[in-house]
């Protein structure tokens, strides 16, 4: 006979068996019955006067379906006659499972490394839980607890094998490491359920940029800077870590400025050389930041240095020395030029004004003569010149800046007056009287040729205004006498 008992089952409950029959009669019937040696079950059998009447499994030691689940039992029944007659009765007793048996990991802690950014669905671990129960109860199911901090959304577990999986995106710099509790529960009618703790170290891979932060301490940098004045703080910093984290920072090309640390990942950006606003009043530095990961990875970044103006520069004429031509007999107030100055500083050390300087050997004074407009350099007469009276006159003009202090160059202007032709030829002594009559004697036997006089004028202009040529003015037809043109000698 099978006869299906529960683990469960308390000891001192009775299972009724099969009884033996025996068709004999009296003492020949069945007497007694004897069960097989076992640790579990014992055998009750109740009688009435001669005859027994039941026989029952009395469970005398709980039963583990764990440890054993079929017993097999041997019932042998006896006569009572001589010699004694027996027949047997296997008993298999099937333990009945209970969900008695908590699932067990293999151990408590589990380590595993994984790396950030790697694609949905690879495997991170595949965890194994085991439980001595059979059936459902022996069923497991795996789950994540939801713990704090964790954001459960970044993995998944297949709750039938067990296998760990990535579920969303795994960022070294959002979360180092994890740390997942997982639970694996049965499926019997009162689950049980057990835990275990899967720490997840992120191994960090070089996938972010350095950050560089500029600072600017000033709007502008004066061109008079010294080597050494700091215009910005520059930090750079890199999300990754270890070696993908540690980032070294450099400037592109060669400017007038350089780098300088003194803690690590903080630069002051100096001035390093000589500046110059009227050669580059603006420099676009580039800076470059690169972390030593490999492939390494780098930013850029660009300052804009502004080199503001100092009055370091004297107005320049174009010559230094200028020479100007004017015709006599002038108007009072022509410009008679206009000078130039050029500053290459700007706004206030660029504004140029313009006056004269008086020579100390000039008889008349200067200022009596022309004068020069401030703002615009314009040169003009205050008197009509006279060639006859001066030929030439110099003096200097002086432009001055506005800076502070104000610099100043100067100009020598030469002045040339230009003879026209304003004055008269006049006849010198003795045939110089207007009007009057000169009286020379020639001989009776003068022949043609013969001098007669010599006729002398002058003329106060100069070159061919003072070239002077002679004439005879005498009625026509008359041809006694010649002059001549250039000589002024008659003949």
């Amino acid at each position: 006979m099978e006869l299906n008992v529960s683990e469960f089952a308390n000891p001192g409950d009775k299972f009724s068996i099969l009884t033996a029959e025996d068709p004999d009669m009296g003492s020949n019937s069945v007497k007694t019955y004897k069960l097989s040696p076992n640790e579990h079950f014992g055998l009750d059998v109740q009688s009435e006067g001669e005859q027994i009447q039941s026989a029952q499994l009395v469970l005398q030691k709980a039963l583990d379906r764990e440890k054993q689940a079929v017993i097999t039992l041997v019932v042998t029944a006896f006569d009572g006659g001589k010699p004694p007659r027996s027949g047997t009765l296997q008993i298999t007793v099937n333990v009945m499972d209970v969900n008695d048996n908590t699932p067990a990991f293999s151990r408590q802690l589990y380590k595993v490394k994984l790396n950030e950014n790697v694609p949905s669905g690879t495997p991170v671990i595949t965890l194994k839980a085991t439980d001595s129960d059979e059936g459902s109860n022996g069923q497991i199911m795996y789950s994540l607890l939801n713990q704090k901090n964790i954001k459960l959304n970044l993995f998944h577990i297949n709750p039938n094998t067990g296998e760990m999986t990535v579920k969303g995106n795994i960022d070294y710099e959002e979360n180092p490491n994890f740390e997942i509790r997982v639970e694996a529960t049965d499926q019997g009618f009162h689950p049980r359920s057990t835990q275990c703790k899967v720490l997840i170290e992120v191994i960090d891979m070089n996938d972010n940029h350095p950050e560089i932060s500029i600072t600017p301490l000033m709007k502008t940098l004066r061109e008079d800077a010294t080597n050494g004045t700091a215009l910005a703080l520059i930090t750079v910093s890199d999300k990754d870590g270890g070696r993908n984290g540690m980032v070294n920072c450099d400037i592109v090309g060669y400017f007038p400025f350089k780098l300088q640390t003194s803690i690590k990942n903080y630069y002051s950006l100096v001035v390093a050389g000589p500046l110059d606003r009227e050669i580059v009043s603006q420099y676009n530095v580039t800076m470059t930041a690169t972390d030593e990961g490999t492939p390494p990875l780098s930013s850029t970044s660009v300052i804009t240095v502004h080199v503001s103006d100092v009055n370091d520069n004297a107005p320049r004429f174009p010559e230094p020395m200028i020479n100007i031509y004017v015709k006599e007999n002038n108007q009072i107030g022509t410009v008679i030029y206009t000078v130039s100055a050029a500053d290459p500083d700007e706004n206030e050390n660029a504004r140029v004004s313009y006056s004269l300087i008086e020579g100390s050997s000039a008889s008349v004074p200067l200022s009596s003569v022309i004068n020069v407009n401030s703002a615009s350099g314009e040169i003009y007469s205050l008197q009509s010149f006279n060639y006859e009276e001066v030929k030439t006159f110099q003096f200097q003009v002086q432009a001055t800046d506005s800076g502070e202090p104000p610099l100043s160059s100067n100009v020598t202007v030469k002045v040339f007056i230009l003879d026209e032709n304003d004055n008269s030829p006049g006849i010198l002594l003795p045939y110089s009287d207007q009007g009057s009559v000169s009286t020379e004697s020639i001989p009776y036997s003068a022949e043609a040729g013969y001098f007669v006089a010599k006729i002398r004028a002058v003329d106060a202009d100069s070159g061919y205004n003072a070239l002077l040529s002679y004439h005879i003015a005498e009625p026509k037809g008359s041809n006694l006498f010649r002059i001549g043109t250039s000589s002024g000698e008659i003949r």
